[in-house]
């Protein structure tokens, strides 16, 4: 008689750990960071703040925010030896590759110490981590721009206000983005920093707990989060509300793939059973910059024709993947980039993971339920047939 199956298939609700880090709350509907609402950060916060709580462990002072922002902008310039390895990439290389590769050459230039070296500081951890959100976002805008447009671009921060959301949109552009731009762009990276154990983020932590370095462990994380049942859920999200023509058009193929029980991506949530607190967030700065200069109002109302009919037919929610699309698209921000900007916001949250990880750490080595045959007798070659 077969094993009975005492195990959650995909692990779901089997807790793998502590985290201090972030979590849905007991209602299940909202998401905190280290104690304190994701609405509270979207409100009150710009996200070099939330990275700080994340990493650091609590909300800066006014005195400290400064100097982490100041110290962010230093680290914006891409080194030389990165700025190479991104001209030798081909010119259809994803984003995502881009970051990969960006990551690993950081990896090279400014190598982490041996675990056993003493040499692995939390000084030195929150460099890694400051170093790779300040230098994600110019690895991707200076591949897009040289490699589309045929142009070397300065990745240093351009004044002493710069943040980072507005950084990226300047680099991409090479023009100054609105306020409204910088506004929406700063809270999805909020929205995106963290998300308790997802699958990108126990990707870092499994990799961390070998006592590899931070870099490969980040770029363990990029990996996974490049699937599309995870962050490239956005980028999927987009072409699919791109495909329809029409509204009515919408409703008809959402319909027929429900029917054929085909996907749709950006609805359902494997946490959230009611809502996804941050889609609203998002959904509220798509429709805002319809008026914007990239603005398309034509198929924000094919978005909501889409979300319309997957709760009617289906009852489900949009997460935050969907409205993200549309944020994103209505930035001016090319589509194979939007995951690309996952990455900008969560490396905050993989790092912090990885910290916590190696605090207590114990190597991450699950069991796998074995339905295989039993033992058999060995044939040698002549028998087989």
């Amino acid at each position: 008689m077969p094993a009975k199956k005492s195990y959650a298939v995909g692990l779901e609700g089997v807790i793998a750990g502590e985290t201090a880090i972030a979590t849905v709350d007991k209602s299940g509907n909202s998401l905190m960071y280290r104690g304190y609402s994701l609405n509270d950060c979207v409100d009150n916060c710009i996200f070099e703040e939330v990275a700080y709580l994340l990493t650091r462990g609590k909300l800066p002072n006014a005195r400290e925010l400064e100097e982490y922002k100041a110290h962010m902008r230093s680290l914006y310039e891409l080194p030389a030896k990165v700025r190479r390895v991104l001209e030798t990439l081909p010119a259809d290389t994803h984003p995502m590759a881009v970051l990969e590769a960006a990551a690993v050459t950081l990896g090279c230039i400014y190598p982490e110490a041996e675990f056993d070296s003493g040499d692995r500081t939390r000084a030195a951890e929150l460099l890694i981590a400051d170093r790779l959100l300040a230098l994600f976002p110019g690895a991707i805008c200076y591949h897009y721009r040289l490699h589309q447009f045929g142009q070397i671009i300065d990745t240093a921060a351009k004044d002493d206000s710069e943040i980072l959301a507005k950084h990226f949109l300047r680099m991409l552009h090479q023009k100054e983005p609105s306020d409204d731009m910088v506004k929406c762009l700063d809270n999805s990276l909020i929205c995106y920093s963290d998300h308790g154990f997802c699958a990108s983020t126990f990707a870092a932590r499994v990799t961390a707990s070998t006592l590899s370095d931070a870099y490969s462990s980040v770029t363990s994380a990029i990996g996974t989060l490049k699937g599309p049942l995870h962050g490239s859920a956005n980028e999927k999200a987009f072409y699919l509300i791109d495909s329809f023509k029409s509204v009515d058009g919408a409703i008809a193929g959402v319909k027929a793939m429900l029917a054929k029980k085909v996907k749709i991506m950006g609805f359902g949530h494997r946490v959230y059973k009611v809502q996804d607190p941050r889609a609203p967030i998002l959904r509220d700065w798509a429709v805002k910059l319809t008026k914007g200069p990239h603005g398309r109002p034509e198929l924000m109302a094919i978005s909501d024709a889409i979300q319309t009919t997957m709760k009617q037919e289906k009852r489900m929610f949009p997460n935050v993947d969907f409205p993200a699309a549309m944020a994103y698209h209505q930035l001016g921000i090319p589509t194979n980039m939007f995951t690309p900007l996952f990455v900008c916001a969560r490396t905050a949250g993989w790092m912090s993971h990885i910290m916590e990880q190696r605090e207590g750490n114990r190597l991450i080595r699950p069991k796998g339920l074995y339905v295989g045959p039993e033992l058999r007798s060995f044939k040698p070659m002549r028998s087989r047939l």
